[in-house]
């Protein structure tokens, strides 16, 4: 069967599109997924993305982690999602979708900014070593030294496969502080059980948790990755978390055909 396909990559976060207004595509075929994801035998990507018809928004965001299951919301799929969109005409420089964790409201720049909202967060829970919090997906949030030379594939797999998390498991961020509001983290993602260029949901969820812990006053905090930089802003009362957005570029890298 030949697919056409898109690839976009946000801060080095890289997925394959596809348009499915018209429901061809396979949805349950768990493995054409992990195929068509696959750097060495498929296109390539840390994810998969759907976009499809929705009777109340501009369209419905499908996502895939490039095991090939269906998974929670991915931010920097999201915002590279949006990007597409326009591209395909569907939408101009704003836009309301919906995603496995509901409503979201993006716009984007001529420059390929994208800023995208993402879902309050009413819980961050702090504990002596880290603190655990949900953007759409759970995330841990690690303060660590040297987090340049810092094992994240063997240390990330150990704590998102501990008992910590059960057989969800988490997607884990190590973290270290670069300024009073600016921090570099990199993460290990389930589904894709190795470290990401970027994580966009772990980006937000990096500056709630710094902001939480007291490690900076500011509600706009720039983030480090190891694909570039995300912005994440966001206005916090009683510890509650809401107008969250995440900020950054969003980019199409070639489109194709593929027979599978």
């Amino acid at each position: 069967m030949q697919h056409q396909f898109y690839k976009y990559q946000g801060t080095g976060n890289d997925f394959v599109m596809i348009d499915n207004r018209d429901l061809y595509f396979p949805k349950n075929d768990t493995k054409l997924v992990e195929r068509l994801c696959d750097r060495r035998f498929g296109i390539g990507a840390d994810g998969l993305i759907l976009l499809e018809n929705d009777e109340t928004t501009d369209f419905r965001m499908v996502y895939y982690n490039s095991d090939g299951n269906e998974s929670s919301m991915c931010g920097n799929g999201g915002r590279c999602l949006v990007a597409f969109a326009k591209r395909l005409g569907i939408i101009d420089t704003e836009t309301t979708f919906i995603a496995t964790d509901g409503l979201h409201y993006a716009t984007i720049n001529d420059e390929g900014i994208v800023s995208l909202q993402m879902k309050d967060v009413d819980e961050v829970q702090e504990h002596e070593s880290h603190v655990f919090l949900n953007t759409g997906s759970p995330h841990h949030v690690q303060l660590v030294e040297d987090l340049h030379i810092f094992d994240v594939r063997n240390q990330g797999a150990k704590i998102r496969y501990s008992d910590l998390y059960g057989q969800a498991g988490s997607n884990v961020n190590f973290v270290s502080q670069t300024d009073e509001n600016k921090f570099a983290l990199r993460t290990y993602e389930r589904g894709v059980e190795d470290e990401t260029l970027s994580c966009g949901t772990g980006a937000t969820a990096v500056a709630i948790a710094m902001k939480a812990t007291g490690k900076t006053n500011s509600s706009v905090i720039e983030l480090k990755v190891e694909g570039g930089t995300l912005e994440v802003s966001f206005t916090e009362k009683n510890g509650f978390y809401t107008h969250v957005f995440l900020k950054g570029p969003a980019a199409f890298v070639y489109s194709g055909e593929i027979n599978v």
